[in-house]
């Protein structure tokens, strides 16, 4: 009996996997890499970040000073010139308040071990800042007349 239609596609089918694996071998034996140099296989990178097979030119390279480089966040530096102003806007019986600036209108808190003179809501005063882990504490505060 003879065979179906399916079944003579089918054999077609693997004989031309078949055949196209043969060739697959064939052509893996005859462009094998194996056994090149080291050197052969190495990659560079120029300063552009372009890949290369030569090595760079090392006549170009600039000298980088190490202690020029800053890791981490760069310190902020405040200006000393002209002390801070403001408006004592709370002041609570515990023994803290906040100044309002006058220049950002941000609040500093300030507590009473850190005042020169007795104040009250509402006084007008200088003060210092001082940096804490907790944020910018107002220091020295005295009465502006």
């Amino acid at each position: 009996m003879s065979d179906s239609f399916f079944k003579k596609e089918n054999a077609k089918k693997k004989a031309k996997k078949k055949q196209e694996k043969a060739l697959k071998r064939v052509d893996r034996k005859t462009n094998n890499n194996k056994g090149q140099s080291l050197e052969s296989m190495y990659a560079y990178v120029d300063e552009n970040g372009v890949i290369t097979s030569t090595p760079p030119d090392k006549s170009n390279r600039k000298e980088v000073n190490l202690d020029g480089i800053l890791l981490g966040a760069r310190p902020i530096v405040r200006e000393e010139a002209k002390p801070n102003t403001g408006v004592i806007t709370f002041y609570s019986d515990k023994g803290y308040g906040f100044v309002t600036d006058d220049e950002t209108k941000t609040n500093v808190f300030f507590h009473s071990n850190d005042l020169i003179m007795p104040v009250n809501l509402k006084d007008k005063v200088t003060y210092d800042i001082k940096t804490t882990p907790r944020g910018d504490n107002a220091i020295n505060l005295k009465i502006i007349q």
